[in-house]
């Protein structure tokens, strides 16, 4: 307890620093503060660096799971004390990492319905060997829909991240704007590090705030070990698949996959080190 009363009084340090002057979109923070590069510092109102990489946890939706094999990358600041999230300086808030879907499209043929041309185009593509897939979680919307409650996080209770997403599915069938969710109606994922309350039938599941450190001037947070859950989220059907062929393409996906997915069947967890840092630190590192 006494480590996560440190770690908030430096959180609240952070949120009343004196705005910065104004700062060029271009950054090159050193030292223990390179990582931040893409902060937002050329916002005078962001008073804290927010960089999170989730190396484990996995995203189930429908019938899939989908594992993180690799690292995906939230990045941004807070301003003041409101902490309204801004996103990062380059544009990519949430870097958009590939995830390998288990089994991909092994295994698949065309319903009976199609038409004969479709289906031997489509089981000609599977046979061919073009049968992996693979999922992108993207920010749906603007970023400053993002919310980030540190002190949720550190206390293990409520909403620590909620972040509004659309899932893209991604191979040479299914094309390039295959996605569950969209801007307008985004997958909205209400991250915890304390106990889930999900609808029947899931089981409730617990997040952890990891453990806090703090550099020798208090101007860096870490928490390494951190374990963001949430499982009460529901997961509409996958539209776009396939392009024009959508009309086609898109009831094979959603069958092959269990959406639409109702909230109580469907989970994410993500899990990893996340490091926040006063902005006037992270630019007199430069």
């Amino acid at each position: 307890m006494k480590k996560l009363l440190v770690a908030a009084a430096a959180i609240a340090a952070m949120m009343v620093v004196p705005a910065s002057q104004a700062i060029a979109s271009s950054h090159h923070p050193t030292g223990e503060f390179e990582q931040f590069a893409e902060c937002p510092l050329s916002h005078e109102a962001v008073k804290a660096c927010i960089y999170s990489e989730s190396n484990g946890g996995y995203f189930q939706m429908g019938a899939k799971t989908v594992p993180l094999v690799n690292p995906v990358i939230l990045q941004g600041g807070l301003e003041g004390t409101a902490l309204a999230f801004v996103g990062a300086e380059n544009g990519e808030t949430l870097s958009k990492t590939p995830q390998p879907v288990p089994g991909g499209l092994l295994g698949i043929e065309a319903p009976a319905w199609w038409p004969t041309w479709l289906k031997n185009w489509f089981n000609e593509q599977i046979n061919n060997g073009f049968t992996g897939v693979t999922a992108t979680v993207e920010v749906a919307g603007s970023d400053s829909a993002i919310k980030v409650n540190t002190l949720n996080l550190l206390f293990e209770k409520g909403t620590a991240l909620s972040l509004p997403t659309k899932i893209k599915l991604s191979n040479p069938i299914l094309g390039s704007s295959c996605y569950v969710g969209s801007d307008s109606s985004p997958v909205t994922l209400d991250f915890t590090t304390g106990a889930t309350s999900p609808p029947p039938p899931n089981e409730s599941i617990h997040g952890a705030a990891g453990t806090a450190e703090n550099n020798e001037a208090g101007t860096l947070l870490t928490l390494s070990g951190g374990r963001l859950v949430n499982n009460s989220f529901a997961a509409p059907a996958a539209h776009g698949c396939g392009g024009w062929l959508s009309f086609f393409i898109d009831p094979l996906v959603n069958s092959l996959v269990g959406l639409p997915s109702p909230a109580g069947t469907n989970a994410a967890i993500l899990e990893g080190k996340l490091q926040t840092a006063i902005a006037s630190a992270v630019k007199a590192s430069e």
